[in-house]
């Protein structure tokens, strides 16, 4: 009788332990892991997260300060997802690197402007004046456009954003490619850049201090909306298909208007 009940005792024991296993198998389940650089999308996670905990979902952000590490990390399975780029990039970096990532929505557009110490407004940029834009395909383009709508320089009929440097026709300045990240830092060396919204912001520059910039209702608002990045597959995962339910929450649009006032725009 005394050997049964030890055994029986042992048995629940051995029950107990994989019953709490499995509850930290189960908890672990719903810890989600994102990329993000820090602004405006590190902000606008974090912001979420209380949202993410009541749904039962522990958020870790994870902060890049690049455009290529996060998709190898994701494409690697270090994070869950990324948040941090629109829709041609991750495009463009998949069909290079042969990577099998998708996004689920977008989520906000990052006006991408023309700033300066120099000068005040863009008359005031002599000939010649040199004008940094980034040198990655999708975002110089962008920036060549908003070149050409400031008046310092001409693109080849209809190739818009889309441009490249080789698609100038006239100009009144230099252009100088060099890495996004790298803009703010630069504009003591130059007499302007160009500047991914991002990074502007991270900068502490305001919207208003673009001396020319994006419209929030063009064609670049459409098509460079930043989305949440996953791998191909992981797209109906309860815990992404909630990340992205909150990130497009009425409380989430109120913070990026109120936070960024036009440096940032929601774009649903």
């Amino acid at each position: 009788m005394k050997k049964l009940l030890v055994l029986l005792l042992g048995l629940l024991v051995v029950l107990a332990l994989a019953a709490g296993c499995g509850q930290g198998q189960q908890e672990e389940a719903k810890k989600l892991v994102v990329g993000a650089t820090p602004v405006p999308h590190g902000d606008i996670l974090n912001f979420v997260k209380p949202m993410l905990a009541k749904e039962g979902i522990e958020l870790e952000v994870k902060e890049f300060t690049d455009y290529r590490t996060p998709n190898i990390a994701l494409a690697d399975g270090e994070i869950d997802a990324n948040y941090f780029q629109h829709v041609p990039y991750l495009e463009d970096f998949c069909k290079e690197h042969n990577l099998d990532l998708t996004w689920t929505a977008k989520i906000h557009f990052e006006p991408m402007g023309l700033y300066s110490k120099k000068v005040k407004s863009v008359d005031e940029f002599k000939e010649g004046a040199t004008i940094a834009i980034p040198n990655d395909p999708t975002n110089g383009g962008r920036a060549l456009v908003v070149l050409e709508k400031a008046g310092l320089l001409k693109l080849k009929e209809g190739v818009g954003i889309k441009a490249t440097v080789a698609d100038i026709v006239e100009k009144k300045v230099n252009v100088k490619e060099l890495e996004a990240a790298m803009l703010p830092q630069v504009l003591d060396d130059v007499d302007g850049a160009v500047i991914n919204g991002n990074y502007a912001v991270q900068a502490g520059f305001k919207a208003t201090d673009a001396l020319v910039a994006e419209d929030a209702a063009s064609e670049a608002a459409d098509v460079y909306g930043n989305v949440v990045a996953v791998r191909k597959g992981d797209e109906n995962r309860p815990e992404i298909q909630k990340l992205t339910e909150v990130l497009q929450s009425p409380e989430v649009k109120e913070f990026i208007n109120e936070k960024y006032a036009g440096a940032v725009v929601p774009t649903f």
